[in-house]
């Protein structure tokens, strides 16, 4: 499986906004799997999609 990332969102947003999983709510709402994940090197959320790889998808 590999993850695919479609949006990213800076960590310090304001107080009481969560625009990562409003964003990840919406892509569920349209049928595509969103999570919200947190990259602490780059100190983001990113809201990702698991994809299966070719070799994943035989075994």
């Amino acid at each position: 499986m590999s993850r695919t990332v479609l949006e990213r969102f800076p960590a310090g947003g304001p107080r009481g906004s969560w625009p990562a999983e409003e964003f990840a709510s919406a892509r569920r709402s349209e049928g595509l799997p969103a999570e919200v994940v947190m990259d602490l090197e780059s100190d983001a959320f990113l809201v990702v999609v698991q994809q299966r790889t070719a070799v994943a998808a035989r075994g």
